[in-house]
């Protein structure tokens, strides 16, 4: 009697998607968007590119599945603060600090506005400002705004850093920036020079706060209103 064994077709190492997903922000972090391709997860995951295929259609919904992993994680972590407010600016710091270590992140956000990585930080976002008591009709503007702000600066921020090497010391690259900003014409950059310490000394996540603050005065002003 010959025995019949039956295939299941599952992979004895449990290839999930959230393997891959993993596997997958791990060679964007290392390598970026270029590095990332269904071979090198392949490799990295020590199976075959249609075991993949069988999670993830393509790379767009595999850049997709990475970042909504990373925001994921940002909004799960935070601890809601004593004020909306507060929560606010924690929730646009923790994006921030995402983007700052995934920059590809940013740049996926920037590029697919309908994701749902997008849709958790517009959902944050809006559930603050609904507690803040912003009027219902002012709601989409101020979100937008919000979250307009965050991806903006945190993406700059990514992108500047990718600019210079890494291991280059962002104090002594400043001062050399402030300095250049210095030699102009004092008559046609009169601002310029006036700032160009405060761009030498600042601090990018105060800076960030900074704009956030600003967006949130400009929002308290609704409530003001007779």
């Amino acid at each position: 009697m010959t025995t019949t064994t039956r295939r299941t077709g599952r992979r004895a190492d449990g290839l999930s998607k959230d393997r891959i997903v993993e596997a997958a922000i791990d060679i964007l972090d290392t390598g970026g968007e270029n590095a990332l391709t269904f071979r090198s997860l392949a490799a990295r995951l020590t199976t075959g590119s249609g075991a993949i295929y069988h999670h993830v259609a393509n790379k767009d919904e595999l850049l997709a599945a990475a970042t909504d992993a990373i925001i994921a994680r940002v909004v799960t972590e935070m601890a809601e603060a004593d004020t909306p407010r507060q929560t606010i600016r924690t929730l646009a710091l923790g994006v921030f600090d995402a983007i700052d270590a995934h920059p590809w992140a940013g740049a996926q956000l920037s590029r697919e506005p309908w994701q749902s990585g997008m849709l958790r930080i517009l959902e944050g976002m809006g559930a603050q400002l609904q507690a803040l008591g912003v009027p219902e009709h002012a709601q989409f503007d101020c979100a937008t705004a919000l979250v307009n702000c965050v991806l903006g600066l945190a993406g700059q921020y990514a992108a500047g850093a990718r600019l210079v090497p890494p291991d280059t010391d962002r104090a002594a690259f400043l001062a050399t920036v402030a300095a250049e900003w210095t030699r102009l014409d004092a008559d046609q950059y009169p601002f310029v020079h006036r700032i160009a310490a405060q761009l030498r000394d600042h601090d990018d996540r105060e800076q960030f706060l900074a704009g956030i603050d600003l967006i949130l005065g400009g929002i308290d002003t609704l409530n003001r209103k007779p």
